[in-house]
C-alpha cells in the first residue's frame, strides 16, 4: 500500500511546490521587475501620497472638477470588491429611469450647455469601475468647469487635449481622458 502511496504525496508535495510556491514567486518577481508600476496597482501619487489608482475610477460629486462615468457597484461607487454591471434591460424602465435622472443632474449642473449628453455620462461600464471618459464627453463638461474655476474655457479644452490617451496599439478602442489624472493637473492649473 505505501508503494502506492509514497509517489502520490511525493508528487503532491512536488506540484504544491511548483504551483504554489516557485510560479507565483517567479511571475511575482517578473512582475516587479519589468512592470513595476502596474504591479504595484498604477496608484498616482500627489506629494508623495497615493490619492487613487489610474485603472479604477474614483467619485467626483464637485461641479467644479469632470465627472466620470456613473458606476454599478453596489452600496457605494467605485467600489472595487463589487466590481459588475447594472444588470439594467436597455428594454427597461429602471435603466430609462436611471439615465433620464443623470441626465437632469448634469443639465442642472450646467444649465446653459445644450451640447447633446454623450452616453458615457449617463450609462455605466460593464465593470462599474471605468476610470476614463470619452474626449467628448470631457469637452462636454469643460465649459462648466471652466465657469466654475473662473478659467478660460480654451485653457480647460488644453488641458483635456494634453491629458487624452490615443488607442490602444493605435487601434483598439477610442481615444479616453482619465477623469482622476485630469482632474489632479486641473488642480494644478487653479
Amino acid at each position: 500500500m505505501t508503494r502506492f502511496l509514497r509517489p502520490l504525496f511525493v508528487l503532491f508535495g512536488l506540484m504544491t511546490l511548483l504551483t504554489g510556491l516557485l510560479y507565483p514567486a517567479a511571475v511575482t518577481g517578473l512582475a516587479q521587475l519589468f512592470f513595476p508600476r502596474q504591479a504595484n496597482g498604477s496608484l498616482v501619487e500627489r506629494e508623495g501620497q497615493a490619492v487613487g489608482s489610474s485603472l479604477i475610477g474614483q467619485s467626483f460629486d464637485d461641479p467644479r472638477y469632470f465627472w466620470g462615468r456613473p458606476s454599478a457597484t453596489g452600496s457605494y461607487a467605485y467600489n472595487a470588491s463589487a466590481s459588475g454591471a447594472s444588470n439594467l434591460s436597455p428594454a427597461g424602465p429602471a435603466l430609462a429611469t436611471a439615465v433620464a435622472d443623470r441626465a437632469a443632474a448634469l443639465q442642472a449642473a450646467d444649465p446653459g450647455n445644450t451640447a447633446p449628453i454623450p452616453v458615457d455620462l449617463v450609462t455605466a461600464s460593464g465593470s462599474g469601475l471605468d476610470p476614463h471618459i470619452s474626449v467628448t464627453a470631457a469637452r462636454y463638461q469643460a465649459g462648466r468647469v471652466a465657469r466654475l474655476r473662473g478659467l478660460a474655457v480654451e485653457d480647460v479644452l488644453a488641458l483635456i487635449a494634453g491629458h487624452t490617451q490615443d488607442r490602444q496599439l493605435g487601434f483598439l478602442g477610442e481615444p479616453r481622458v482619465n477623469v482622476l489624472e485630469l482632474n489632479l493637473a486641473l488642480d494644478e492649473l487653479g
